[in-house]
C-alpha cells in the first residue's frame, strides 16, 4: 500500500480549526494556549492578542487575569528557549520534555562557564530566592550570590554595554527546571517568580513527556517532519529523528511530494476549504509553527512577510489560511490606527471580513479602530 497523499488546502483547513482560527473557542485562555502548544510572549501585548482572538469575546484583560490573578497561565521560557505563555497545569509536562533534550548553544569561553555542580547550585538558589515573592533581576542577583557564593556574581558575560554576572546564564535552565517564571512587571522592570508558589509539582518522565509534546505538536501543526519539529524546539535533528522512529503510532503521509507525519487516529482532514480573513500579531504561533514555509507564505509573501526566512517578525494578514499581507497598528489614546498592506487583490467578502477583524482587534485592545489599506512603512519586529 502506497503512502497517502494529503492536499495542502485540507492541511490548512485542519490547522486553522485546531488553532481556533476558523471558529473562536468557547473555552478558557489556558485551553487555547494548550491547543497552540504555547503562545510566543516575548512581546506580551502580541501574545495577549494571539490568545484573545481565538476566544469568543475575550479581551487582553482576560488574558492578563489568567496570567496574574487566576494563575492558569504562566509566562516562562518555552520552545526554542524563547518566552512563551504556557498552561500552568502543563508545566510538569513541559519541564520534563525540556529536560530530555540535549543542552544546545555554542560553548561559552572557559572564563564564563559554570560546572554542572555550580549550575545546580544556582538553580537551587534561584528557586529558594523566588519561593516567597517576585524579585527584579537585581534583587534576584543579590539573593543568588548570597546563597550560591561570590563566584556566581563574577561579571563575565558580555551584554550590550556592560557585563552580567556569571549566574545569569542559568536563567533559562532554571525555568526549564520548573523553579523560575516571570511575574508581573513592577513599573518598567520585569520581575521573576517561582511557579511552585502557586501550583507545586514534580516533573514527569522526560522521554514520555517529549513524546506527548510531539503528539500535541502534530495535532496542531501536522503533518510535519522530524526536521520541522526539531526546528520548532531548536534542538538536535538527530535526537528528534530517533524520537519519530521510536513513536509507533505515527502515520506517514505525503505532503507537497514529500513525506510528513501525523498521529494515527488523529489524521482526519476536513473537506471544507479554509475561508475568510484573519489578522495575526507578531510571533503568532500559527505562522511560526506551520510548514512548509513556501506554501504558507506564497508569492510576494515570501519576501514581504518573512524576515530572512524567519516567521513572526511581521504581523500577517491571512486570507483563506495563507499569508496574503502584512499589517501594523499605531495607538494614540483610545484611537487605534490599523494599516493593512494586502499582497493580492481582496474580494468584496475579504474586505467585509477585514472590517470585522479590525473591529475585533479594537474590542480586544479596548480602543476605537480605524482601518487604512495601503503600504506598511515600518519594519518588522526584531
Amino acid at each position: 500500500m502506497g503512502t497517502t497523499e494529503v492536499g495542502w488546502e485540507s492541511v490548512v483547513s485542519r490547522r486553522m480549526a485546531r488553532h481556533h482560527l476558523t471558529t473562536p473557542a468557547a473555552s478558557s485562555p489556558a485551553d487555547v494556549v494548550r491547543a497552540m502548544c504555547g503562545a510566543h510572549a516575548q512581546v506580551l501585548s502580541a501574545a495577549e492578542v494571539s490568545v484573545a482572538l481565538r476566544l469568543e469575546s475575550a479581551t487582553r484583560v482576560d488574558i492578563q487575569r489568567a496570567l496574574w490573578d487566576d494563575r492558569t497561565l504562566v509566562k516562562t521560557f518555552g520552545p526554542r528557549g524563547t518566552v512563551h505563555l504556557l498552561p500552568a497545569e502543563d508545566l510538569p509536562l513541559w519541564t520534563a520534555a525540556f529536560s530530555a533534550l540535549p543542552r544546545s548553544g555554542s560553548a561559552r569561553p572557559e572564563s564564563m562557564r559554570m560546572t554542572h555542580n555550580q549550575t545546580d547550585q544556582v538553580i537551587e538558589a534561584i528557586g529558594a530566592a523566588l519561593s516567597e515573592d517576585e524579585l527584579t533581576i537585581d534583587e534576584l542577583s543579590e539573593q543568588v550570590v548570597a546563597r550560591a557564593g561570590s563566584w556566581a556574581g563574577d561579571l563575565v558575560m558580555p551584554a550590550f554595554q556592560e557585563f552580567w554576572p556569571r549566574w545569569r546564564q542559568a536563567i533559562g535552565t532554571a525555568a526549564q527546571a520548573g523553579v523560575l517564571c516571570y511575574g508581573p512587571n513592577r513599573g518598567r522592570k520585569a520581575t521573576y517568580s517561582n511557579p511552585q508558589r502557586f501550583t507545586p509539582f514534580e516533573p514527569e518522565n522526560g522521554e514520555e513527556a517529549l513524546s506527548e509534546i510531539l503528539r500535541r505538536f502534530l495535532h496542531a501543526y501536522g503533518p510535519a517532519t522530524p526536521q520541522q519539529f526539531a526546528k520548532w524546539l531548536a534542538t538536535s535533528p538527530a535526537v528528534i529523528a530517533k524520537l519519530f522512529a521510536a513513536t509507533p503510532e505515527l502515520r506517514e503521509v505525503e505532503l507537497d511530494g514529500k513525506p510528513a507525519w501525523l498521529v494515527d487516529g488523529d489524521s482526519e482532514l476536513p473537506k471544507e476549504r479554509a475561508s475568510g480573513v484573519r489578522l495575526l500579531p507578531y510571533f503568532d504561533a500559527y505562522a511560526v509553527g506551520s510548514h512548509p514555509r513556501e506554501l504558507l507564505f506564497p508569492g510576494k509573501a515570501w519576501t514581504r512577510a518573512l524576515a530572512g526566512g524567519q516567521a513572526g517578525n511581521y504581523p500577517v494578514l491571512l486570507v483563506d489560511g495563507l499569508v496574503a499581507g502584512v499589517w501594523h497598528q499605531r495607538r494614540a489614546g483610545r484611537k487605534l490606527q490599523v494599516t493593512v498592506e494586502p499582497l493580492r487583490r481582496l474580494r468584496a467578502a475579504d474586505l467585509r471580513d477585514l472590517d470585522d477583524q479590525v473591529s475585533r482587534l479594537g474590542e480586544i485592545l479596548d480602543a476605537t479602530p480605524a482601518l487604512t489599506i495601503g503600504e506598511v512603512t515600518v519594519g518588522g519586529h526584531a
